[in-house]
């Protein structure tokens, strides 16, 4: 009986270490990317947002919004059952041929969720793109809705800068980065986050990171300002080693501002005090829930975000194409809708695709949404 309990022992063991090691080896696979080291790890340590070996929030956000855990996290996004998740039918998009654009014109192009192609300037922009039907360090987990992945690296003409706001696995996507390479001249992104760019083969000339309230001046007037956001980071089981940032694309004629993944808070009255106005804001308004209050904004949030900024126009992100916490996929659309009625700003709810251009006034949108409903009763 000892011998047999003695034999089941040593297998479970076995099977642990097994495991162990398969779970170790598969974190190093090179879609991980990496941490920081070495005089990166260094430049990060001067930031004054770095605290006690980790970037901290400059409001600190309450339990259990950043520190819930990450098996156990995974495991009710994985179980919970969810109100609607995904759309009755395709959604519809537009194909614009960005290469074919005006090189001069001024535009900005939704491709699903918080990924945009801008024109500003003369300039081609890229932030955050996710061209991959799943956006999750596993195949099986968060996948695109049907009809919104339009794009692919080869649609791509050549970027003059690539924007990554952080490296949650919906905003840096190591497919679709590795893919663009070629195309890219120049990755801007936040303290840390080029160690994964570095290993996936980018060259460390061509990336430049940067702390909150800094500035990259480039030619032609153009200038990426590096902002605050509230969130957090980390692509496995180690968080915010990497910074979570915003940004502002101004030039001579134009303000630009998008906020990442972010929580509201004080920062957006700060941006609008410091910057004035922008002409157009593209705000983190989907994938909420009680726990992650302080980490992503309601659509009424981005409401109230959108006016601290004295934006314009107000562009909704991170809706519209994966299914991430647990309400209804079209819940952003219909709230960030409602709650924009009377206020200053102009709503744009362009479909995926579909040019949003400015030529004196920015055109206004159908609520292609809408149309969806009829499908599903």
């Amino acid at each position: 009986m000892k011998r047999r309990l003695r034999t089941l022992a040593l297998g479970l063991i076995s099977l642990l270490l097994l495991l162990a090691i398969g779970g170790s080896m598969y974190l190093h696979l090179p879609k991980f990317g990496a941490l920081p080291d070495g005089a990166r790890l260094e430049r990060i340590r001067q930031s004054p947002h770095y605290i006690d070996g980790a970037f901290q929030n400059l409001a600190p956000v309450p339990q259990p919004a950043n520190k819930s855990g990450v098996v156990s996290g995974l495991v009710k996004y994985l179980l919970a059952k969810k109100e609607r998740p995904t759309p009755p039918v395709s959604v519809p998009s537009v194909k614009t041929d960005l290469s074919a654009l005006d090189r001069q014109e001024d535009v900005v192009i939704w491709l699903g969720h918080a990924s945009y192609f801008i024109q500003l300037g003369g300039k081609r922009i890229l932030i955050d793109p996710v061209f991959s039907v799943n956006a999750a360090p596993v195949p099986f987990a968060n996948t695109a809705f049907e009809g919104t992945s339009i794009y692919a690296a080869d649609d791509m003409p050549d970027i003059d800068y690539l924007l990554i706001s952080h490296d949650h696995w919906d905003h840096l996507d190591y497919p679709t980065v590795a893919a663009l390479r070629a195309k890219v001249k120049k990755v801007v992104c936040g303290l840390g986050v080029g160690a994964h760019l570095a290993r996936w083969g980018f060259a460390e000339s061509s990336i430049h990171e940067g702390d909150w309230n800094t500035k990259l001046e480039l030619e032609d007037g153009f200038t990426v300002h590096v902002l605050p956001a509230r969130h957090y980071s980390g692509r496995s089981l180690t968080r915010n080693q990497t910074l979570w940032v915003a940004f502002a694309l101004t030039t001579p004629k134009r303000r630009i501002f998008f906020s990442g993944d972010s929580g509201y808070g004080p920062h957006f009255r700060e941006i609008g005090e410091a910057f004035g106005s922008f002409d157009l804001a593209l705000l983190d308004s989907g994938q909420y829930n009680e726990g992650w209050r302080y980490i992503h904004m309601t659509p009424e949030d981005a409401v109230q975000a959108a006016q601290d900024l004295h934006a314009r126009a107000l562009l909704p992100a991170h809706i519209g194409k994966f299914s991430i916490a647990y309400h209804a996929w079209d819940d952003p659309f219909k709230r960030i809708a409602a709650a924009s009625i009377g206020k200053a700003y102009r709503l744009l709810t362009p479909m995926i695709g579909e040019p949003a251009v400015f030529n004196g006034e920015l055109q206004a949108f159908s609520r292609w949404w809408e149309s969806m409903q009829y499908a599903e009763n």
